[in-house]
């Protein structure tokens, strides 16, 4: 990280902490005669569009309040890490529970299995309808997977256990 980009992280990191956001990631580029801020945030529940407005709004000002630790013209972009970032840290697993993943075991091939849970010790996932768990040691960089069916077959199990209109009198 350059010293302008710890400057950066070292200011911003208490506004968006103070907002209910964890700053996960921060980079300035040059982009022509202004500099490109692109900064990355999340929650364990995740951050939506109103949650990325409101975390825009404390960096912008926390920027323009402080001339001299950022100068110049800048454009800043917040957004989430997406469904593509690396799971490394027990935070980024526990995000992911309930997720279809990939994950490398003591170097090995790649399991794919749904994340059930993950605390400090351990990273249990289901395995082919059986229940794994990992010490974190042996487990490798993560992916989530893609999926466009999972969502839809939660939502339909959940709305016909509590859809009043389907219980008898």
């Amino acid at each position: 990280m350059t010293a302008r980009s710890q400057q950066l992280h070292d200011l911003l990191d208490p506004v968006v902490t103070a907002a209910g956001y964890e700053l996960v990631d921060l980079t300035v580029t040059a982009a022509g005669r202004r500099s490109l801020v692109r900064v990355t945030v999340d929650t364990d529940d995740g951050i939506d569009l109103d949650g990325v407005a409101v975390v825009s709004r404390v960096i912008s000002g926390a920027l323009d309040e402080r001339d001299a630790a950022f100068a110049g013209p800048y454009v800043l972009e917040v957004s989430s890490p997406g469904v593509d970032r690396p799971l490394t840290e027990p935070r980024h697993w526990r995000r992911a529970v309930g997720r279809l993943v990939s994950v490398p075991i003591d170097g090995g091939e790649p399991v794919t299995g749904r994340v059930l849970a993950a605390d400090q010790d351990v990273l249990t996932i289901e395995v082919a309808d059986a229940e794994q768990s990992y010490r974190w040691a042996s487990v490798g960089t993560g992916r989530m997977q893609v999926e466009f069916s999972h969502a839809d077959r939660f939502e339909a199990e959940n709305s016909e256990q509590d859809d009043p209109a389907d219980e008898e009198d």
